[in-house]
């Protein structure tokens, strides 16, 4: 009824304006109360506000400005939006590469057990070359028994060091190799999981 009434008064308003009269300007002052005015009222400044033409038309309505917290929240609400597209872009962008380097999945399978086996190489390299070390260190080792008592010949105790700090390296290397291995086997499973997920898809698209 509030809203036939209001829409009956502004009908009642526009039939009451001249021909030539220009549109009015109403909005609710900070008590509530309706202004109206052929130019827009000083209540009305910084308020939400109608224009209204003849027969009570409205012809557009202005929403009053927003809060310094409105437009913070805006603000974060929009950087928000542009993040998702921007993301959405790149996986679009990712999606596209991984359907461009496999073939199939079975592609996913021969590429993965390839990038393992080169790791696998170098873990066993390290291992043979730590096996290698710990023979030289023996030697050092058995040197050393002659001088329990007595200070170590420079070159002995020497040898001994850089034995100890190249299975140190080595052990360096299986363990950093052990981690990109399971990097790796990490890397395929996602890239088989996205594959199948892309391909189910399609299928499903007519």
């Amino acid at each position: 009824m509030r809203a036939i009434r209001y829409g009956l008064a502004l009908a009642a308003l526009g039939a009451a304006l001249p021909a030539a009269a220009a549109n009015i300007f109403c909005c609710q002052d900070e008590r509530g109360k309706k202004v109206c005015g052929d130019i827009l009222p000083a209540a009305c400044v910084g308020r939400a506000y109608r224009e209204i033409g003849r027969g009570g038309v409205v012809m557009r309505e202005v929403d009053a400005p927003l809060t310094a917290e409105q437009r913070a929240l805006k603000a974060a609400e929009e950087r928000r939006r542009q993040e998702a597209e921007e993301a959405a872009k790149e996986q679009r962008r990712l999606d596209a590469a991984l359907l461009q380097t496999y073939g199939s999945e079975a592609d996913i399978d021969l590429l993965r057990e390839r990038a393992e086996a080169d790791t696998v190489a170098s873990i066993k390299a390290a291992e043979a070359k730590i096996v290698e070390a710990r023979k030289r260190r023996k030697k050092f080792e058995d040197e050393a028994e002659f001088y329990k008592k007595k200070t170590l010949p420079p070159e002995v105790a020497k040898g001994l060091k850089d034995v100890d700090a190249e299975i140190l390296a080595q052990q360096a290397m299986i363990e950093a190799k052990e981690k990109e291995r399971e990097a790796i086997r990490a890397k395929y499973e996602d890239d088989k999981r996205r594959y199948q997920e892309l391909r189910r898809t399609r299928a499903r698209t007519p």
